[in-house]
């Protein structure tokens, strides 16, 4: 009997929205104190201002698993500024006129560029973990 996996493509969204919260799931195991992770800066610039610490990041990377699992997103909840959403908006109207399966297209590279993305983070953060606690080879 075939697996329910083995239907898909490996790199159907199926496959690519499992293997981030299997990251995520991971990490929640390995991480059992995340308080460790406070203050911890992430690698990024220090002018960035989406820097956070380790600890924001792993918050992060849970609340989007969750939000991917249950599919409950609001609309009314972006936290980005009206500038940005101006300037994407303004970024994305040749795409506004394009019809239905190039948008969704776009969108779907979009989403799994992020998604792909999201894991390598969430298992950077994992290794980070463990090197703090001094558990890596």
């Amino acid at each position: 009997m075939q697996s329910p996996e083995a239907k898909f493509n490996r790199n159907s969204l199926f496959l690519t929205l499992k293997s981030y919260s299997s990251a995520v799931s991971d990490m929640e195991k390995t991480i059992l104190l995340p308080s460790l992770l406070r203050d911890v800066p992430s690698d990024c610039e220090a002018a960035d201002e989406t820097c956070r610490d380790l600890y924001a990041n792993y918050m992060m990377l849970k609340a989007i698993r969750n939000t991917a699992e249950s599919s409950l997103v609001s609309l009314d909840d972006h936290k980005t500024k009206n500038t940005t959403t101006t300037t994407t908006t303004k970024a994305l109207e040749p795409f506004l006129d394009a019809d239905s399966e190039a948008l969704f297209l776009f969108h779907l590279r979009g989403l799994f560029s992020v998604m792909s993305d999201l894991t390598k983070k969430t298992r950077s953060l994992t290794e980070k973990y463990l090197d703090i606690l001094g558990l890596t080879n």
